[in-house]
């Protein structure tokens, strides 16, 4: 008789335990949120964003307007959303990766916005970009309108991915360039201006950029600079060498 009184409490404490971890908890209980990979992204961005979703259980946690909602924040390129039950909440952040920079204009100001691997233009936490000189300054992409996010037309987002495959390199070649300057064409397509750093000199180039077009830059510039010290432009499209004074 006493074991039997045993096994049902037994079995009375292992319902209330399923039930409290099945029903209770995800439902009442405080939701615990974890946060991965965030590195520029501060916890503040990151607890205010997360006190907007208003989910405070596990159950009412939405994990598809959590991934927009902290999406939203300019340095992340992407969210994944992992629910463990039954109370815990894992937020993985893929955060940009700056490839360039630009300047804009907004409401009468001149900001440094970062350029990412995929085209888009935002306001990064991590302003350390401004005096990174492997990070070059990008001029002329036209866009329609100038805000956080925006991504840029995509016949220009091919230089994104060769200037990115340029820093991978173990030479800095930026570091010799103050500027890059796209050029649109009026039958399509686009043209590059280098403007190497103190130097008035100024380089035309096609938008086939990539380590061979800077080292034949620099060659042109030394072998320009002893013939004609006063030129002010090079060019060094269709692969030859000219030059113009000013």
């Amino acid at each position: 008789m006493i074991l039997r009184i045993c096994l049902y409490v037994m079995l009375i404490v292992m319902v209330l335990y399923v039930v409290l971890n099945m029903l209770v908890i995800p439902s009442l209980a405080d939701v615990r949120i974890q946060f991965k990979g965030a590195r520029i992204v501060t916890s503040q961005q990151l607890n205010e964003k997360f006190a907007e979703l208003n989910s405070s259980t596990w159950m009412k946690f939405d994990s598809e307007k959590a991934a927009s909602v902290f999406g939203s924040i300019p340095d992340v390129e992407s969210v994944t959303i992992d629910k463990h039950f039954p109370d815990m909440v894992v937020v993985t952040i893929k955060e940009r990766e700056v490839v360039a920079k630009t300047i804009v204009d907004i409401d009468g100001r001149s900001l440094t916005m970062e350029i990412d691997r995929n085209g888009v233009i935002y306001a990064s936490n991590d302003r350390s970009c401004e005096s990174d000189s492997s990070i070059p300054l990008i001029t002329g992409i036209p866009f329609i309108e100038v805000q956080n996010g925006v991504r840029m037309p995509e016949m220009y987002r091919g230089l994104m991915e060769k200037i990115r495959s340029i820093r991978a390199l173990s030479s800095n070649y930026f570091a010799s360039l103050s500027e890059i300057e796209v050029v649109s064409k009026d039958y399509g397509g686009y043209e590059l201006v280098l403007f190497p750093l103190h130097s008035k000199v100024r380089v035309l180039a096609d938008q086939n950029l990539n380590e061979d077009t800077l080292k034949y830059m620099m060659v042109a510039l030394d072998i320009v600079n002893s013939i004609q010290p006063d030129a002010n432009m090079i060019d060094i499209r269709y692969g030859g060498v000219s030059f113009g004074v000013r």
